[in-house]
This record gives structure tokens, sequence and C-alpha cells, in this order.
């Protein structure tokens, strides 16, 4: 999993028909310390996260174990919010 901060909503009237219902987020990925990464992912949303939380989010066909995401055209899904994070 790869942690992630969440930038904004992505928003497709027109989309696959396995999409439909799919809420997707724009997630900037994020070192430990909380700094920012460059690279931007688009994530289904898989647990009600919102803008400017911390999130972790999974890539490839681990992106497609989730119960909403199963069998269905994905890349990236946001697996968890984060409550704390501590590093040593």
């Amino acid at each position: 999993m790869i942690l992630g901060k969440v930038i904004g909503t992505v928003w497709a009237t027109r989309k696959d028909e396995q999409l439909k219902g799919m809420k997707l987020q724009l997630v900037r990925e994020i070192a430990e310390d909380g700094s920012d990464k460059s690279r931007v992912v688009v994530c289904v949303d898989s647990v009600g996260a919102g803008v400017g939380e911390t999130v972790l989010f999974a890539q490839g066909s681990s992106a497609r174990q989730t119960e909403l995401t199963r069998n269905k055209p994905i890349d990236a899904v946001i697996t968890a919010i984060v409550d704390k994070l501590d590093t040593v």
C-alpha cells in the first residue's frame, strides 16, 4: 500500500458501466514525513475519504481485491483513512 493525500474529486458523468456509482478521488502520493511527492493518481474511494485526508491506496491487481472493485477495470483504490502515523 502507498501513503497519499486526497487533493480533489474527479467527476465523470460518462464512464464504463462497471464504474457507475463509484466515487473517484485525486490522490497525491506522500512520503512518510507527510511531504508531497510529485505523483498524482485517480483512485476509486472504497472507504468514504474526503479532500485533505491522509489515506492508504493500492494499485494494480491489488486494487481489484475489494468488494467494491472486484473484477472491475480499476487500477487504484483507497483502502484506508489514516488516523495517525508514527515514525522512528
